[in-house]
């Protein structure tokens, strides 16, 4: 709607510099509104944290344990339709690059979460040099589109802990 709206007026201007006008006043709105956007997200994922904090809290279980024993036991490894490529390009699509700063061109962030039984994910942590492209890393894997197939553990479905390393290159 806003984009027709701004195309109206664009359209009616005759003036070239007006048009110009028109053109930047879109390009800042549409900027204004990804980063509203990001915060919305921010304010999700620190809501999401906050919650599987609560919950781990109430649990009594050693998660940690659990996960390390079961990894090394597992028949089968967690995996995401279409393979490890598929994850790192649908993460790289969601990827909020305009909500990563740095002086450096290059930045990395190894991202761990932990793969439930039912295939979805939790318990997101990004650690890298960067904190904003960590925290748009973990934005990005707790919105990607499709659940896991879960590891097999003796045949049943078992929680996983999976890793998997990003690395963003900056373009001016």
């Amino acid at each position: 709607m806003l984009n027709n709206e701004f195309k109206k007026k664009f359209d009616a201007e005759s003036n070239i510099l007006k048009k110009d006008a028109i053109k930047g006043d879109f390009l800042f709105f549409m900027k204004k509104m990804d980063s509203i956007e990001n915060t919305a997200l921010i304010g999700a994922l620190l809501r999401v944290r906050n919650i599987e904090d609560l919950q781990t809290l109430k649990s009594n279980e050693g998660n940690s344990r659990d996960l390390s024993d079961k990894a090394t036991q597992a028949e089968k490894t967690a995996d995401y339709p279409g393979g490890i490529n598929t994850l790192r390009q649908e993460v790289a699509d969601l990827l909020y690059v305009d909500g990563v700063h740095s002086e450096l061109k290059t930045v990395k962030t190894d991202v761990a979460f932990i793969v439930e039984k039912d295939g979805s994910i939790s318990n997101v942590h990004a650690q890298g040099d960067n904190f904003t492209f960590n925290r748009q890393a973990e934005i990005a894997l707790y919105s990607i589109s499709e659940k896991f197939s879960p590891a097999l553990v003796k045949g049943d479905p078992a929680r996983f802990r999976f890793r998997i390393p990003l690395t963003l290159t900056m373009v001016d």
